[in-house]
């Protein structure tokens, strides 16, 4: 078995507009990373489409039609203030992302491949189960767990998220669901608002490791061992989904963690360690966020290497 990666250029054409952060250049640097000698032993695949009975499993219908009728003939239409938006090609570009989400959930869970990354935009981690916020329309993280839960018949699925910001969407939908864990490290006093360490869910199925504005690679190494990966294997996961974004990188110009990219190597061979030693090495990554041309494409080609190396 080998690690999969699934994209389509459909998810280039999600167009929010001239100057903003989640441009199409940002998948463009991901794959130009990816797409070199070194990763030849990766299978490509292209992201099928996915489906509203995937979508409803956390999101709700209203918000769902919503999100439908906003689509675009042309220009771009706002979902929430200015920051999300769509674009003509906007709903066939989440779509693809929830399809790849899924797909690589059917993949590791029938034994075809022993991870997958899913190289797809927009960003999924910040929607809620009723609106989109922060670059994010649907929750494909989240989707793909309540997939697993739904339809694989797996009763402990965790989504573990190393972007610089917390993933509010993914918490408000799993709060109450104890089959469903969510941990996240994340820059403290920052966008969204949310990911306090006294937020932990129903059954303590929510672990939150906020951190300070400058910390470094030895803060982040730490907080994370202590707090975030014995959570983890507590909870006992039968399948890990990674929610894995670069903006943590301290190249970011949008945020103030000072990350190296062997911290992504590092982070994502503990989760693949536990991943080992509960779920047969099952993982499933989706690309979040990072906005930093530079510093995603090097931290991405690093969290990929590191999967592949199994």
């Amino acid at each position: 078995m080998t690690t999969v990666i699934y994209t389509h250029d459909a998810c280039l054409e999600h167009k929010p507009g001239s100057g903003h952060p989640e441009s199409p250049e940002r998948l463009k640097a991901v794959l130009r990373a990816l797409r070199v000698p070194e990763f030849a032993a990766a299978e490509w695949r292209e992201a099928p489409m996915g489906t509203r009975e995937q979508v409803l499993l956390i999101h709700t219908e209203d918000f769902v039609l919503d999100v439908e009728d906003a689509s675009p003939y042309r220009g771009t239409m706002p979902l929430d203030g200015g920051d999300t938006v769509m674009s003509p090609g906007s709903l066939e570009a989440v779509m693809r992302c929830v399809g790849a989400a899924c797909a690589g959930v059917d993949l590791v869970l029938d034994n075809e491949a022993h991870n997958v990354f899913c190289a797809t935009r927009p960003c999924g981690h910040h929607a809620e189960p009723s609106r989109a916020m922060g670059f994010c329309i649907f929750n494909q993280a989240a989707i793909a767990a309540a997939y697993a839960y739904e339809v694989h018949k797996l009763e402990r699925v965790a989504v573990i998220d190393f972007d610089v910001h917390h993933g509010n969407g993914t918490q408000a939908a799993f709060y109450d669901r104890p089959e469903l864990f969510y941990a996240s490290s994340h820059q403290s006093h920052f966008y969204p608002g949310t990911g306090l360490e006294k937020e932990t869910g129903v059954s303590h199925n929510i672990v939150n490791v906020p951190l300070p504005r400058g910390c470094d690679s030895a803060l982040f190494r730490e907080q994370t061992a202590a707090k975030m990966l014995p959570a983890i294997r507590a909870f006992n996961p039968e399948l890990i989904i990674i929610s894995a974004g670069f903006d943590a990188h301290h190249l970011d110009p949008l945020a103030g963690l000072k990350l190296q990219d062997d911290d992504f190597d590092w982070v994502t061979r503990e989760l693949m360690k536990i991943a080992d030693e509960t779920c047969a090495g099952r993982i499933v990554s989706i690309l979040e966020g990072g906005y930093s041309l530079e510093g995603l494409a090097s931290s991405t080609a690093v969290h990929v290497k590191a999967l592949m190396d199994h």
